[in-house]
């Protein structure tokens, strides 16, 4: 652990990472650091951004409808839909003699099928598709190298997102489809119903967070089967190899990196260090899930790799709840692409990579396939 000049601290090492995402007495809400940060979100936030008690009623009202216990085939469900996507976006590139695996793939597959889940019509996914890149080219907005147009786009992409959003659930309460806005705008269940701005800002984490994680664990994957040629073969070779592939690839090249921030009710001690009330704490997830008193031989890419309790999707109350469907979409994806992409070789190693600290990943990931 270490203190950083502006009084922050910096955790690094597994044991205490996980201590910390446990810890009753850390708050995930910004307005509780002793100098708040301003928050894009809007004027309703998502419940990652809360703490007990009102982050577990708005947690477990959108789990009734996302996952076990209460609709525990939801991933297996949608499996058809996954494949489906996946062969298209294949079928699309399968010509070429030089792809993007970012453009062509990773990046248009994650916000088709948070579409098809929510039930965003047909006609709308285009706009989706603009709103998320917008959004996500904002997110690694630097003020002194780039223009203020990236900024503003992306604010203006958060504000269209939410409008939308907000008049689809509104149209949910008089004709419900088969959908999750649907589920979400006219479910009772034992904690009552979720108003329509939260409704909207749990769409909104899906459909962002979800993009975020999904895109760059699947470029991470491809960038590091192609830089394992033995394991892409391997794959090919035994595609059930997929699932301990994944849970490796989400130790070894997590799609988050840090979870930029925590915050202490009350002094805390964390290594025999004091940690005043108030301070901002930064968790090296990704350094969390290396460390070498956890793992054995931690920078080795291991599918076989046993007891792998790895950091990929955080810990604690608000591990990622939408890790299994994330999972599956890698799943399907890498296997997919081993499959059909011929002789594929990676073009610049390393390639160019996002700007941010906090999400790992390429910006672009150019692949040839064929004899070349």
């Amino acid at each position: 652990m270490a203190r950083q000049e502006d009084g922050s601290y910096v955790i690094s090492t597994y044991r205490e990472i996980t201590d910390i995402l446990h810890d009753p007495h850390l708050s995930s809400d910004v307005r509780n650091l002793s100098c708040p940060m301003p928050s894009a979100e809007g004027p309703t936030s998502s419940f990652i951004h809360m703490d007990s008690p009102e982050h577990d009623r708005l947690r477990r009202m959108a789990m009734r409808h996302f996952g076990p216990p209460h609709t525990p085939g939801l991933v297996t469900e949608l499996e058809g839909f996954l494949t489906a996507t996946v062969a298209g976006l294949i079928d699309d590139v399968a010509g070429k003699e030089q792809i993007d695996v970012v453009d062509d793939f990773a990046f248009p597959f994650p916000v088709t099928v948070t579409c098809h889940l929510l039930g965003v019509p047909r006609e709308d996914e285009p706009r989706f598709h603009l709103w998320v890149n917008d959004i996500m080219n904002s997110v690694d907005y630097n003020p002194e190298t780039d223009p203020k147009e990236k900024l503003d786009k992306g604010m203006q992409a958060r504000k269209d997102l939410r409008q939308r959003l907000g008049e689809l659930v509104e149209q949910r309460h008089c004709r419900p489809e088969d959908d999750l806005l649907s589920r979400l705008a006219n479910d009772d269940g034992p904690d009552g119903r979720m108003a329509d701005a939260e409704i909207v800002a749990t769409a909104k984490l899906l459909l962002i967070a979800g993009h975020e994680t999904v895109v760059n664990l699947i470029t991470n994957g491809m960038l590091t089967l192609l830089r394992h040629p033995q394991v892409l073969q391997r794959l090919r070779d035994q595609p059930d190899v997929v699932v301990p592939l994944v849970e490796e690839l989400l130790r070894y090249e997590p799609p988050v990196q840090i979870i930029p921030w925590r915050v202490a009710y009350s002094d805390i001690t964390v290594a025999d260090t004091v940690i005043p009330q108030g301070s901002r704490i930064m968790l090296m997830l990704a350094s969390g899930s290396r460390d070498p008193k956890r793992f054995h031989d931690p920078d080795r890419f291991d599918p076989d790799r046993r007891d792998n309790q790895h950091l990929g999707f955080g810990s604690g109350i608000h591990l990622c709840f939408g890790g299994p469907l994330a999972r599956r979409e890698t799943q399907i994806a890498l296997t997919e692409l081993v499959r059909r992409l011929a002789r594929p070789r990676l073009v610049a190693d390393p390639p160019p990579y996002r700007p941010s600290p906090v999400l790992r990943g390429p910006a672009h990931l150019y692949i040839e396939q064929g004899d070349g």
